[in-house]
């Protein structure tokens, strides 16, 4: 008989991985956190949650301070397109305060760290092998260029067109309820609201980004000096299977669009949810279709507006559609939202 160290070993301690790690706990499910670097962990993102995403959060018992946001708009240098959400708002949150609050709930509820990275994965028809540890299942939450992925030979590649992010902070007063997309030629910047007197600002481009892009947002923010940005990308990343064994990957791992549409963090809660379910049930293989259910409504939508946006033109007339048809940028907005 097989002997475990746990019943789930997780590889990846950022917020896709310590929402697997609450949802396996809320299951009786013992659990270690294999990740190297220590808590709370930054990374590139826009920061900005989702409504759905952060009722999902809050059902873990993760209700994290930050400013809530009702709404997306659209800018231009001319022009503007608003669409709010129908019900409760969404908030942005710093990724540091959001991911102490994920790792002060997952020890809580006593999952378990080991400080390594993973690079070898070994498993059998029983269980799962890797940094030293054995475990029944292994979830790979490791990031866009997953190491893990890699170790169980599922192949990955990066889509085009091949865009990048980089975020700064900025210390001025929050000016706006809605979470701000400033569009150019070049790229988009986003400006979520954190807290009061501090905004994020991601740009998203296939270029080295540039505020000048942005006109009407670099007038906002100057005179404020950035905080040391951070970045990330290749985004697109086109992964060809979610299970290989008794392996499942989530969040940035399991494949990823786009940041455009700004649901990251709600897609990862919601696959970490969705992979415990297989894990308990027995049934791996369900993930795959789990997967491809949670994410469609996002693949579909970021990918046709990404590929619609890629010329010039495309570019400069989103903001223009979007203002001449609110009915249909509600509706994006709030399937997103959900």
């Amino acid at each position: 008989m097989s002997s475990y160290d746990a019943d789930l070993l997780i590889v990846g301690g950022g917020p896709g991985g310590l929402a697997t790690a609450l949802h396996a706990r809320r299951q009786g499910l013992s659990v270690i956190v294999a990740e190297p670097r220590a808590t709370p962990i930054d990374k590139a993102c826009g920061e900005g949650l989702m409504p759905g995403g952060l009722a999902e959060l809050i059902a873990l018992g993760i209700d994290p301070p930050g400013l809530p946001f009702r709404g997306i708009a659209y800018l231009s240098e001319h022009r503007r397109a608003e669409a709010r959400f129908r019900g409760c708002p969404g908030r942005g949150v710093r990724r540091t305060t959001l991911h102490a609050a994920l790792a002060a709930r997952a020890k809580e509820q006593d999952a378990e760290w080991i400080s390594t990275r993973v690079t070898r994965i070994d498993q059998d028809a029983d269980g799962v092998r890797a940094a030293g540890v054995r475990a029944k299942w292994l979830v790979a939450a490791d990031g866009l260029h997953s190491t893990a992925r890699r170790a169980v030979g599922i192949n990955a590649v990066a889509g085009n067109p091949r865009r990048y992010g980089v975020r700064w902070h900025f210390a001025v007063p929050a000016w706006s309820e809605l979470v701000e997309v400033h569009w150019s030629p070049r790229g988009e910047a986003y400006v979520t609201p954190v807290e009061p007197e501090l905004v994020g600002v991601a740009i998203l481009s296939r270029h080295r980004p540039d505020l000048s892009w942005f006109p009407r947002l670099a007038a906002r923010l100057r005179g404020a000096a950035p905080a040391r940005p951070s970045g990330c990308g290749p985004l697109r990343q086109v992964v060809s299977r979610r299970v290989a064994g008794r392996v499942l990957l989530v969040g940035d791992a399991a494949g990823y669009e786009d940041a455009l549409t700004g649901e990251g963090i709600s897609l990862a809660v919601k696959q970490a949810g969705a992979a415990v379910a297989a894990i308990v049930d027995g049934t791996p293989s369900s993930y795959e279709a789990a997967w491809h259910r949670i994410t469609r409504d996002y693949r579909l939508l970021t990918r046709a507006l990404v590929l619609a946006t890629a010329p010039r033109a495309g570019r400069r007339a989103v903001v223009p559609a979007a203002s001449l048809l609110p009915g249909v940028f509600g509706r994006a907005v709030n399937t997103l939202a959900r």
